[in-house]
């Protein structure tokens, strides 16, 4: 049965509700068993599809798009074609396509000494000039480079992808960095999900994920996966090898807005493997909204990050990786240079975790789903409770244990009342698992209201 959004009347509450569309951006179904995993959306405005990340609506948000494992295209020989494109557009414009065709990835950077000023000593008979000492920008960028190529490695995932009617195996590729000298591996989630079977967590039968060292083009490896977090875009992979060059991980706690920063993946897949691009830290501590159920905290860099860079790193002036290049944003206005990367310090403390359990550790969960179709104002034209409508209760979960069940209304968590699917959220993720909680809930069924405890779960599912 539908709400009813005039009469006073109580009506059983249903996962189901006819609105006008005008009135409700969104209608969806949000899993409590981990941050707003498994969501699925409605969106009656326009919207345009990223290349990992899905749908965006284009009426309020900036798109960021996954840089994604590059999708490999059949094709004869590399792009000497578009090369000679870009010198015949240079020759023929001049300076004038520098704003508008040409994009510079990494600018030279010339000696500014000669620009410097001096400073004179006042002396009898002597002028004493000052030396400013300009660091060697080449020269550091090339060590940084020769420190930390060696551990920056090439993924390719061969996987069965659905093509309209058809489908077929189809390779592409992405990057990673080695953490640990027995063939450990980090790099983006969505590098490697294609390979995934979702069922079983495990790579599928018919699909083949290959690390490419870059001294051993010619020999891949072949990689099991460790453990995978969608939440924070994390994957652990493992090749059988022994003795490879780990690289050094920095402290992205102690990274500086205008700090140098240097980005090595593989931009294009594995042709131009190991490319090297030149920056700046352009903002630390940002919240970048993936989707409508993601948000991940990033490091801001103009050091450009393309298709093929995800899992890659994103290097501070000693070679130390402060970030794993994940994200590159595009606007309607076409602005370049903003790329976003994970904190290595988050990144870490993932891929730790992934390979000591394989999961997550830690993160609470309560094992129900909300209807989000049902608001406040809805509850108030149908003389209902103010809450959250539980469509479905995970079998043998926290809330499930507790005996709470479905077309129940959550109306107070830990004591405290709860209207939306965030606030019950953020007081959730403000205990851990084990933690007995107090819980109130509506039950229409019985027209009374329920005081009940729950124990707080473990979210193994890394969504």
């Amino acid at each position: 049965m539908n709400y009813n959004s005039g009469s006073d009347a109580k009506e059983k509450p249903t996962s189901s509700y006819q609105s006008n569309p005008q009135n409700y951006f969104y209608s969806s179904n949000y899993s409590s068993g981990s941050n707003a995993s498994g969501a699925q959306y409605t969106n009656p405005g326009s919207r345009y599809q990223g290349n990992a990340s899905g749908d965006f609506d284009n009426t309020n948000k900036t798109p960021y798009y996954y840089t994604e494992n590059y999708k490999k295209k059949k094709k004869k020989g590399i792009g000497l074609v578009h090369i000679t494109a870009v010198a015949l557009i240079s020759s023929i414009l001049g300076g004038a396509v520098v704003g508008s065709f040409l994009l510079f990835v990494a600018p030279t950077i010339p000696a500014f000494s000669k620009y410097l000023p001096t400073q004179t000593a006042a002396s009898s008979n002597t002028t004493t000039k000052v030396e400013y000492k300009i660091a060697e920008v080449n020269s550091q960028v090339t060590a940084i480079a020769e420190k930390a190529s060696p551990s920056i490695v090439g993924i390719r995932v061969t996987a069965f992808r659905q093509n309209f009617l058809f489908g077929s195996m189809q390779p592409s590729e992405g990057s990673g960095i080695i953490i640990r000298e027995d063939g450990y591996i980090l790099t983006n989630n969505h590098v490697i999900e294609d390979a995934v079977n979702t069922e079983t967590g495990k790579i599928s039968d018919a699909a083949k994920i290959e690390v490419i060292l870059p001294n051993q083009q010619d020999k891949p490896y072949t990689a099991q996966i460790v453990g995978r977090d969608a939440r924070t875009d994390m994957a652990v992979i493992k090749i059988d090898a022994t003795g490879l060059p780990v690289a050094e991980l920095g402290d992205s706690d102690k990274v500086k807005v205008g700090e140098m920063a240097v980005a090595i993946g593989n931009p294009g897949g594995l042709e131009f493997m190991g490319s090297v691009t030149v920056g700046v830290i352009s903002g630390i501590n940002r919240t970048v909204q993936i989707d409508e159920k993601k948000q991940l905290k990033v490091i801001q860099t103009d050091a450009s990050i393309n298709p093929g860079n995800s899992g890659g790193a994103l290097l501070n002036s000693q070679g130390q990786v402060i970030g794993i290049n994940t994200l590159k944003a595009q606007t309607q206005l076409g602005y370049e240079g903003i790329g976003f990367a994970v904190p290595i310090n988050e990144a870490k403390a993932i891929a730790d975790s992934l390979i000591a359990s394989g999961y997550v550790k830690g993160r609470p969960k309560l094992g129900v789903t909300i209807d989000l179709t049902y608001t406040e104002d809805i509850a108030n034209k149908n003389n209902m409770p103010v809450g959250l409508l539980v469509s479905a209760v995970e079998p043998f979960s926290a809330a499930f244990k507790a005996g709470i069940q479905k077309n129940d209304i959550i109306t107070k968590f830990d004591g405290k009342p709860v209207k939306t699917f965030d606030e019950l959220e953020e007081i959730k993720n403000s205990h851990k698992p084990g933690d007995v909680v107090s819980i109130e809930v509506y039950r229409y069924q019985e027209d009374k209201t329920l005081k009940l405890e729950i124990t707080i779960g473990e979210d193994k599912s890394g969504n």
